[in-house]
Order: C-alpha cells, then structure tokens, then sequence
C-alpha cells in the first residue's frame, strides 16, 4: 500500500512538472494519460470533453483504443452512462463489473473494447464539471478509495485546458475587455454557477436512488433528473444579446434529443430544426414540453422492439409563431387520462409562453404539437 501511494505521488510530481513546461495542451494530455496508466497500472484511459450542441462526451485524447477512436468517438452524457453520471452530478463514479449491476447502461464503444470495469472523475473548472477522466479495464476489478482520488488529483488537469486554451497574458487582456463590453464574461460566470447548482441537485438525486430501492421511485427519481437535464441543456445554449439572454433554441432541441436518444438502446430520435432563437425563459418552457412528450413515449408507445419518434421544429408559421412537433410509431394511446400530470404539465407550459397544444392518436402513432408565438 505505501508503495502504491509513493508511485502515485511520484506520477503525480510527473504530471505536475509536464504542466509547468507546458508543451500545448494537446501533448501534454497525451503524456498525462499515460502516466495515468502506469500510476492506476492499466491499458486504457481517456479523457473526455462535454460538447454542448450535440450533449455528448468526446473522446479527445486517450491510450489503448482502436485506431481513429480519438477525436471521433462519443459517449452518452445522461446519467445511465458512468461517465454521463460523473459529469452531471461532479461526483466519482466507479463499476467493478458492468454484469454485476443494472443501474449503468455499457455503451458499445466499450463492449467493442471488451471493457467490464470503469472509474470515472470529473474534470472541474472552477467547480464546474468540464468533462470526465475515465480508466477501464477489460476485468473486473475494485477501485480503491486511493485511486479515486489520484484520479481527482490528475483531473486537475483541467486547470492546464483553461491556462493552456488561452493566449499570451496582453491578448488575453485585450480579449477580456471586449467579452466584457458584450457582456459574455457576466453570462459565463451565471453558466458556471447554475451548472453547479444542476450538479448539486442531480447529485442529491443520485443518492436518493441509492436509499430507495423499488423500481417505482427510481422511475420517479429519474423522471425528476430528465426534467431537470432538459433545463441545464437550455443554460448551455444561452448567448448574450442586447435584448437579454438567449437560447439558440435549434442547438437546444437537438442537444435535447440527443440526450433523450440516449437514455434507451431501442429508441430512435429524428431532429429537423430550422435555425431559431428564442429568450431563456420561453425557450425553457419549450425543452420540457418535448422532454415531457417523448418520455411519455418512451415509457407507453413502445414494446420490446423500439421504436421511432420524430421531432420537428419550423419558425414561420401563421404569423409570427413556431412550431414544434412530436411524432411516435407506437401503438398510441390506448387508455387517454385527461388527468394524468404528464398532459396538465404540458398544458400549463404551453400557457406560459402564449402557445397550444394539440394531440392525435391512433394505432399508428402519437402526435403531439405545439404551437408558440416565437417572440424573443
């Protein structure tokens, strides 16, 4: 044990001095990966970095994976993904064995590489998280409380992305000054404190699961995580205007989908967007009227085989509104509830933002429109 903690300190006293030399950020993520191996004793590590638009995580440096994996693969940022749940609640997640449990989805990426057992750390930047440190192993095997938290020391790293992703100190002045005078330094900031928050609250939710065991009150605590991700993806599509806080509301729906697509293998999401923006606080509304609709569809529409549900989003119609539109090719409503929570939610936030809401069945599918004056 004491040898173990001296190769860690002595890797980590490595990393350190690869950052203070600072070869650009890319080499030194390279060389930091694979002091991450030999310090965990391991053949594969990543690090993965959380794309907004596509609510994804990208595979952007690593060792041991296939040929052309850096760069190009993904992995689910929702919190059925090990990595996913690291991000989301800023918290380590570990799997001994992926055979073992049933509350972590293995995503195909992983099974291609035969990986069983997985630790994950946060990358934080000023507390919030900015990706995920991953080690994986093609056995089962126990991550100690010593390795999580050389993990945690090396995430640092993420310190060396923000120092080494800037210019030379007077451009990075020059920089500020004009972030300044459009007001993205203030927006930033907001973003990183309400990302914490989401982190907190998510996190309060995860051990919640961990404390009640029956499938009805995970399905409710995970209802309740949905909802709350549908509104952290829309603060991470905001962009500064002089009119206030804007939502790119095309980049947030299919952020949205993306994150919905990947909470079930057997489901799959189709996105056509026209390019629209909307304010924060009636684009929010939006996002959850599809999060709400198509996870009704995913729990009632489908059997064993899946499906299809098709979203559509098209500015311009009657004069001056918007119009989204969610599809399924489920077996539709087979029992309507003009009283179930789920439709009174969306009502109630196709009033807030002045809209209507209108909704078919049959045996063919289920469809559900919304229509919104699209006023910013």
């Amino acid at each position: 044990m004491l040898d173990k903690l001296r190769r860690h300190i002595r890797i980590l006293v490595d990393i350190g001095r690869l950052s203070v030399e600072d070869p650009g950020a890319e080499r030194f993520l390279d060389q930091a990966v694979l002091q991450i191996a030999r310090a965990v004793e391991i053949h594969h590590v990543k690090v993965l970095q959380y794309r907004p638009d596509t609510s994804d995580l990208l595979l952007i440096v690593g060792v041991g994976w296939k040929d052309g994996a850096v760069r190009t693969a993904t992995l689910s940022a929702d919190l059925r993904s090990p990595p996913g749940r690291a991000f989301q609640t800023a918290e380590p997640v570990s799997i001994r064995d992926f055979a073992d449990q049933n509350e972590f989805v293995r995503s195909e990426f992983l099974a291609e590489h035969g990986i069983v057992a997985v630790s994950n750390v946060p990358i934080l930047i000023g507390g919030a998280a900015w990706g995920v440190l991953e080690v994986d192993s093609t056995k089962p095997r126990d991550f100690s409380q010593d390795t999580t938290e050389f993990l945690t020391a090396a995430a640092l790293i993420g310190a060396v992305l923000r120092r080494g992703a800037q210019p030379d100190e007077h451009a990075s002045l020059m920089a500020a000054v004009a972030e300044a005078k459009k007001g993205q330094i203030l927006l930033r900031e907001m973003q990183h404190r309400v990302k914490n928050n989401f982190q907190l609250v998510l996190s309060s939710i995860s051990i919640q699961k961990r404390r009640y065991l029956d499938p009805e009150s995970h399905r409710a605590l995970d209802h309740v995580a949905s909802r709350i991700n549908a509104i952290s993806l829309a603060h991470d599509q905001l962009a500064p205007r002089q009119e206030g806080q804007i939502v790119r509301l095309s980049h947030y729906i299919r952020a949205l989908c993306s994150a919905i697509r990947n909470q079930v293998d057997e489901v799959e999401v189709d996105v056509e967007c026209d390019e629209l923006e909307l304010a924060i606080d009636r684009a929010l509304p939006v996002g959850l009227i599809l999060n709400e609709t198509a996870m009704n569809s995913i729990k009632h529409a489908f059997g064993a085989e899946g499906g299809r549900i098709s979203v559509s989003l098209v500015g311009g119609v009657g004069y001056g509104e918007a119009r989204l539109t969610v599809t399924d090719n489920g077996r539709g409503i087979q029992h309507p509830n003009e009283n179930g929570s789920g439709l009174k939610l969306i009502t109630s936030l196709a009033r807030q933002i002045g809209g209507t809401v209108d909704q078919t069945s049959s045996d063919a599918g289920t469809t559900t429109t919304l229509t919104f004056p699209l006023i910013s």
